[in-house]
């Protein structure tokens, strides 16, 4: 239940509305019980068995001036009969039954729509937050976690805290008013029947509850299991080129339905017990009330004085209505159980600390003047190393290329500069300031990127371009798709800069993909690019276009360049070769190709000379 607890803190904004809910539900309850209850005297009436009250009872705002509300309406109602017959007083019944029923649901209405203003407006919060959460955490969370996992988190989890948890959220203001109510009435009526009821029902409680024990454990396998499918579908949606190319379809089938079925299991399992709630409830309810109606009939065969027939029988509605509210209680715990599986998933997501935090005196940073320097830096992954004392100067205006066997660290010591990682030893700096005391917002508005897998986004042609940059003017985006040798592929297509380009911009070849990527990183003009392996994935014609691009764009800026093709680098002020976390040779194209070291067995490899 404390998972139960921490949701509700979502609903707190907007308690105002918890509290209309409650005063629609107990005016609703007191309609529903007095609709109920306006039996009890006419059947007194009708049997003989309580004389009619012979003077107006006086009614006030005083404590027992309400007391006295309902010798009003047997005063009124004998009147009426006096007046009509039987057959009138029964008319009389009737009409205010059904005035009552009125009253009730309206309030109801009243209520549920209040309810829905919460539960709808704390479930968006909570999923707003899992969202900004998502965005928020370092890039070594993002590598180290399965994409499926955490889109599960935001739709499955959040989607079951929902109906869950929060489609009983109103149980939980509702039914103790009607319970309340109830029991009141009911130990006015008869309090030994009442003590005995109260006696009874919490045994019959915990026996249910014993049930639902391992509710909320099944609740979160059934969980990462539906996760785990939906990372399943994610792997083969992304990797569906590779399922086909090489007849993978039977392995995705069977790993798909393995999944499938162990989730068929561990739900079929969960409903079962969840269903048992409610016929196992209800029966032990029935029981407790024949129980009731045995005793209560003794007394009434008996001529017990203090229990009436007509009083009797309106207990046992009473107590029949008090049934309900019982019964919904104890669904709701099972359906609140199995929502706490998923709402500890998606706190178990909250809680993870984000590693790269900007600190609370982080300063400025508007342009770039002087240098980058990666001074002594380290860096391991889970404690596993990966850079080795990197020391690096990248003067502005000048071109530092990265080159390597893969795995060898350039990529990451490149995402030390935006601070996609933190490093484990040494300092990062941008004009003699340490990057970890810089606001993140300006320090990376200070770059641009380019990578070898052109992320693009499900959006027009000019959205994509102008991704981060709101309000830029079409003739901006035009300019930097000249510049990345895109302006002439995108008027070929159908609505030229308006055309939607498809999930990944799967409509787009390689090479028009990372055009569009470069053109974004025209567009925000930064005075630092790195280029993490942006042409490698691309034909020969299509690296000539993107090459002919990056020229253009690398021009009177500072430049950080990871390249496996040496082809594309010859140019750079200067070429490190990164081995194993660490620089072993830097220097020139010319000066590393005459010392025949790393660098000229690299480029032997390729044909290059």
């Amino acid at each position: 239940m404390r998972n139960f607890f921490r949701i509700l803190r979502y609903a707190r904004p907007y308690r105002g509305y918890a509290v209309l809910n409650v005063v629609f539900n107990l005016a609703s309850t007191v309609f529903h019980l007095g609709s109920l209850l306006v039996f009890i005297p006419f059947l007194n009436l009708l049997f003989g068995q309580a004389p009619p009250p012979t003077t107006r009872p006086v009614v006030d705002l005083s404590l027992e001036g309400l007391k006295r509300l309902p010798e009003l309406f047997n005063w009124r109602m004998a009147a009426y009969i006096q007046e009509h017959g039987q057959m009138g007083g029964l008319v009389f019944i009737c009409v205010v039954v059904a005035l009552c029923f009125l009253l009730k649901n309206l309030f109801r209405y009243f209520a549920l729509w209040a309810i829905g203003i919460l539960r709808n407006r704390a479930v968006r919060d909570l999923r707003n937050t899992v969202y900004d959460k998502i965005l928020d955490l370092p890039m070594r969370f993002h590598t180290g976690e399965r994409k499926g996992n955490t889109i599960a988190r935001i739709t499955n989890d959040v989607q079951e805290v929902e109906f869950s948890i929060m489609n009983y959220i109103e149980m939980v203001f509702r039914e103790p008013i009607t319970i309340v109510l109830s029991l009141a009435l009911m130990i006015g009526i008869s309090w030994k029947l009442t003590l005995i009821a109260v006696l009874l029902l919490p045994l019959s409680g915990l026996l249910i509850g014993r049930i639902g024990k391992s509710l909320r454990k099944e609740g979160l396998r059934a969980q990462q299991k539906a996760a785990d499918l939906l990372s399943t579908v994610e792997e083969t949606l992304t990797g569906m080129r590779v399922v086909k190319a090489f007849n993978g379809e039977e392995q995705m089938r069977r790993r798909f339905r393995r999944e499938n079925e162990m989730l068929n299991k561990l739900n079929v399992f969960t409903l079962r017990r969840r269903d048992m709630a409610s016929p196992l409830s209800e029966f032990l309810g029935a029981l407790v009330m024949v129980t009731l109606v045995y005793l209560g009939g003794s007394l009434v065969i008996g001529q017990d004085p203090s229990l009436s027939g007509g009083a009797f029988i309106g207990y046992i509605i009473l107590f029949s209505q008090l049934l309900a509210p019982a019964k919904s209680f104890t669904t709701g715990y099972y359906w609140i159980r199995k929502g706490g599986a998923s709402a500890e998933r998606i706190f178990e997501l909250l809680a993870v600390e984000n590693s790269v935090k900007e600190r609370p005196d982080a300063g400025p940073i508007a342009a770039f003047t002087d240098r980058v320097v990666f001074e002594g830096v380290q860096f391991a992954y889970d404690e596993r190393p990966v850079l080795r004392t990197v020391d690096l100067v990248l003067p502005k205006g000048r071109s530092v290329a990265l080159v390597g066997t893969s795995g060898g660290g350039k990529s990451t010591l490149a995402g030390l500069l935006p601070r996609f990682y933190d490093v484990t030893g040494g300092r990062v700096l941008i004009d003699g300031h340490d990057v970890r005391d810089l606001k993140l917002k300006d320090l990376r508005a200070l770059m641009g990127i380019v990578t070898q897998d052109s992320i693009l986004f499900n959006d027009t042609v000019a959205n994509n371009i102008a991704f981060g940059q709101p309000g830029v003017a079409a003739a901006d985006i035009e300019r930097a798709a000249r510049i990345a040798n895109a302006h002439d592929f995108i008027l070929r297509l159908e609505n030229g800069y308006q055309t939607g380009i498809g999930d990944m911009g799967n409509r787009l070849s390689g090479g028009q993909k990372q055009r569009l990527a470069i053109a974004r990183a025209v567009l925000k003009n930064p005075p630092i690019l790195i280029l993490d392996e942006a042409t490698s994935a691309l034909d020969t014609e299509s690296e000539r276009l993107v090459q002919d691009a990056l020229f253009r764009m690398m021009e009177g800026r500072t430049s950080l360049v990871i390249a496996h093709r040496l082809s594309t680098i010859q140019h750079c002020d200067e070429i490190c070769v990164v081995v194993d976390g660490a620089i072993v040779e830097r220097g020139t194209h010319a000066v590393l190709h005459a010392a025949g070291g790393h660098y000229r067995r690299l480029c032997d490899m390729q044909a290059f000379d």
